[in-house]
């Protein structure tokens, strides 16, 4: 889909804005108790159509501050786990998927950037994706915020990549170029049966922590270098289905395979809604 001259207005605003003040605020607002939380639970849900009959509390007043709302547990039994190769990893609609084409990877019309730039990382790393392939999926405020193994891995390598917090909604990814390759970002590369797989867990405005299971908040603090961590064998190790992070408000996840083999369903189009567990290959 094109983008519009609305869309670039929209964008084009976002670039004079404290990204990560604005966020750290979000932090601290989302984390105070106080009798407010209640009501603003239920603004948010009907403002934004938020399902709460799927969370395991459906009562807005059982969470005592809003980022506990916000990374509400779902009810594990209307997230099935699909008996396919692959899952969706999150509640989400598709962005974009397919292969990657010499080390590049699609973003919108007109956009495209490659897998060095996104993991932050040598060309030896990168090369090992050149010819496989991704899927990019957009978590809105409404879904589900905990992510998912789309397949059972071992844990190699978490990565944290300091950037901008662009928003990254639909009309910042048609316009804003490169942009998950640009905003903070966590990520984590695993081994699997069909070779190396990687979810990057990409941070975006408002989205005030991203967490992962085996190392809890990796940011904020933000930081002004990459820092990376590495895994002995056997370590980590996580089933398919098993909860591997979180986001703390909204955000998107570039899935990428290194192999082709399992291909990711044809049925990935743009603008497809994805529940977390459900077959994508």
């Amino acid at each position: 889909m094109n983008a519009s001259l609305f869309d670039y207005i929209k964008s084009g605003s976002l670039y004079a804005l404290p990204h990560h003040a604005i966020s750290r605020v979000v932090y601290k607002l989302t984390r105070i108790k106080s009798p407010l939380v209640t009501p603003a639970i239920k603004l948010f849900s009907k403002a934004f159509k938020v399902d709460l009959n799927e969370a395991v509390f459906t009562d807005p007043a059982h969470y005592k501050t809003f980022n506990e709302f916000f990374t509400r547990a779902i009810n594990p039994e209307l997230r099935p786990i699909a008996d396919s190769a692959l899952v969706s990893p999150v509640d989400g609609t598709v962005s974009q998927s397919g292969r990657i084409k010499a080390g590049r990877i699609f973003q919108a019309k007109g956009q495209d950037y490659t897998v060095r730039e996104l993991l932050a990382c040598d060309g030896a790393t990168a090369e090992v994706f050149d010819e496989g392939q991704f899927a990019t999926i957009y978590l809105s405020p409404r879904d589900y915020h905990r992510m998912h193994m789309p397949l059972k891995g071992e844990l190699l390598e978490q990565v944290h990549v300091p950037g901008r917090l662009f928003s990254v909604a639909p009309h910042t990814v048609k316009t804003v170029s490169r942009i998950f390759a640009r905003n903070e970002r966590v990520i984590a590369r695993f081994q699997t049966e069909y070779g190396q797989m990687i979810m990057v867990l990409v941070g975006a405005i408002n989205v005030a922590a991203i967490e992962t299971v085996w190392d809890g908040l990796v940011t904020p603090p933000k930081g002004k270098q990459v820092g990376r961590k590495q895994y002995d064998a056997g370590q980590v190790v996580l089933e398919k289905g098993e909860e591997m992070g979180r986001f703390n408000m909204g955000s998107t996840v570039v899935l990428l395979m290194e192999s082709s083999d399992p291909a990711l369903s044809e049925a990935l189009k743009e603008g497809l809604t994805l529940r977390m567990g459900q077959a994508i290959s």
